[in-house]
């Protein structure tokens, strides 16, 4: 797979350079100081490391700087537990509490229900956090249900933290042993992780708030599948490659990830005109677009975003990492831009959210 980004330097050319100066136009309207961006379609791949690590330096964002991917990290738990599911370690349909006690839980008998299969398709009821996962108190916070289990689609990172727990407690494993077993180490993300590692301050990204300015260096002493993975944008497209072939997965499991697990209702909300080209597969959105069947998933930690979108009938990928609150905002442009003009409902969608 690294060999596949090594053709990279074989692929630049009039409309590589076009984009580039559209993506640094863009870049610049919404104030984002830094952007990685891989686009690939079938054999072909163009990548772009844009803008700077922090802004008000010379700190040059390269194709090895480390970037929060934030919630695209869930992408990679949900295709783990689609691994050890194929390995008949997890039952999608078991209740999760079954496997191991879950102390936060207790005093909400609903949360009996909860299966790996709802945390996937964010039917669990579960809010998306009980507290700010950072705080002190959060890992001990009382959980309780805001909906009832399989009613509605309620996104929910806390229900990724149980199945994260869940999976630990399967395998014996830490879920960053999990994720390098499984994923990091099978598709040579060699400049991935769910920790901090030393070695990546060398070259990280600060990130950004809304008006530009730098944050501290996200240094997470803990792995959490739900929001502290580190990674590049050529890392993350080599897991990609894989999310949109199934490759690691038996063939019925891999369509598990272009099935709609979830209609993806959204609780307590009316229906949108994004609503009927929206549903969610285990783990991963899906958007009837105007170019075909699309996988997609967002990340969010404030001061970094980034988006997907593969188009599997096309063979299709594009992936951007930003350091910036404003990161989003170029989401509409980039798919334009690298999938051409139609329609993504994703973006749109995910706005209402």
């Amino acid at each position: 797979m690294k060999l596949f980004f090594a053709l990279l330097l074989l692929l630049a050319g009039p409309a590589a350079r076009a984009q580039k100066s559209d993506l640094l136009a863009l870049m610049k309207q919404e104030n984002v100081p830094g952007m990685q961006l891989v686009h690939t379609k079938g054999n072909r791949v163009a990548a772009y490391s844009l803008g700077v690590r922090q802004a008000g330096t010379s700190a040059a964002v390269t194709a090895t700087t480390i970037f929060q991917a934030a919630s695209l990290g869930k992408v990679v738990l949900a295709y783990t537990a689609l691994r050890l599911h194929d390995r008949g370690l997890l039952d999608l349909d078991r209740p999760l509490l079954l496997y191991v006690p879950y102390p936060r839980l207790a005093g909400e008998p609903r949360a009996a229900r909860i299966t790996a299969r709802m945390v996937l398709a964010h039917t669990t009821g579960l809010p998306n956090w009980a507290e700010y996962p950072l705080a002190a108190t959060w890992k001990t916070s009382a959980l309780r249900l805001k909906f009832a289990p399989d009613s509605c689609w309620s996104y929910s990172g806390e229900g990724f933290v149980l199945l994260q727990k869940t999976l630990e407690q399967l395998t014996g494993k830490s879920w960053e042993a999990l994720a390098q077993a499984e994923v990091f180490g099978p598709l040579h993300m060699s400049n991935s992780s769910f920790s901090w590692r030393e070695r990546f301050a060398a070259d990280v990204s600060l990130g950004h708030d809304a008006k530009g300015q730098p944050t501290k260096i996200g240094k997470f002493a803990e792995p959490y599948g739900a929001y502290s993975l580190l990674t590049t944008a050529t890392d993350y497209s080599c897991f990609l490659q894989a999310l949109m072939t199934g490759r690691g997965l038996k063939p019925a499991t891999a369509r598990l990830l272009t099935t709609p697990a979830s209609p993806a209702d959204r609780c307590g909300k009316s229906a949108t005109a994004a609503d009927p080209a929206i549903a969610w597969a285990c783990g991963v959105g899906l958007a009837a677009t105007s170019q075909g069947p699309a996988q997609w998933h967002w990340g969010d930690n404030g001061d970094f975003k980034g988006f997907f979108m593969t188009l599997p009938g096309k063979k299709e990928t594009v992936l951007f990492l930003t350091n910036s609150a404003n990161g989003a905002k170029l989401t509409d442009e980039v798919l334009r831009l690298f999938l051409g003009p139609g329609q993504y409902w994703a973006p749109q969608w995910l706005a209402e959210e």
